[in-house]
């Protein structure tokens, strides 16, 4: 495939890449941020601060109080999570392609690993995966590179070594794909704002399921979004 090699094994952030989560995701963010004594977060302003693991940026947000915050997230947001969970167009039969294809899949989230366990099993997807790594899961989160090297234990491919595609939606993706040897690949409909993927800009920009799975089979790299 010239310039991104045929993929030994996918890795697919979870969120608005594979499933469509922001609904959810503002609901309870902005019900932790009411009880905290702050103003709530616009759909926008959420999606361009909410990158991180909770357990790294509750801190930052609310200090001593994080844990207390912390919980108020976590109970609001596994009332709803399963009930308002969304796949994206086109994503279960692309999981399905892959897999018949023989090519590994597995996930990387910094989504809490429970939460994304629970909601691979309610979409009945988790059979596509050789591993669903959630925050919590690994010593550190996304962006750090221990999240890929769990996702591959035991499965014999190695970045580097092997050609494995990241396939994410925001910058902390591909810079834990940049950082860990595998192939940066975006998957959303926007366009990249200027500098939002400063030292690790995507090397493949698609805007659909359909344009990942279509990469695949056509063994082509698209010069842009598809």
């Amino acid at each position: 495939m010239p310039g991104l090699p045929r993929p030994d094994a996918i890795l697919f952030d979870w969120d608005n890449t594979l499933v469509d989560t922001w609904p959810c995701i503002i609901r309870a963010m902005n019900a932790t941020l009411d009880a905290m004594g702050h103003d709530p977060w616009t759909e926008e302003e959420a999606q361009r601060r909410i990158a991180r693991s909770l357990r790294e940026a509750f801190p930052d947000l609310f200090g001593e109080r994080w844990q207390e915050a912390a919980q108020i997230f976590y109970r609001t947001f596994g009332e709803v999570h399963l009930e308002m969970l969304r796949p994206l167009p086109g994503t279960a039969e692309m999981l399905a392609a892959f897999r018949d294809a023989g090519v590994m899949l597995g996930v990387v989230s910094n989504k809490t690993g429970r939460y994304l366990r629970a909601e691979a099993d309610h979409l009945g997807w988790t059979p596509h995966f050789h591993r669903l790594i959630g925050a919590g899961d690994a010593p550190r989160d996304k962006p750090a590179v221990d999240v890929v090297h769990l996702a591959l234990a035991e499965s014999g491919i190695e970045p580097g070594r092997h050609s494995v595609w990241f396939v994410g939606d925001m910058a902390v993706d591909m810079q834990c794909a940049r950082d860990s040897g595998c192939r940066r690949v975006l998957l959303r409909p926007m366009a990249a704002a200027e500098d939002e993927f400063e030292g690790c800009a995507p090397e493949v920009h698609l805007t659909s399921a359909h344009g990942l799975l279509q990469l695949f089979r056509d063994e082509t790299v698209p010069n842009a979004a598809d």
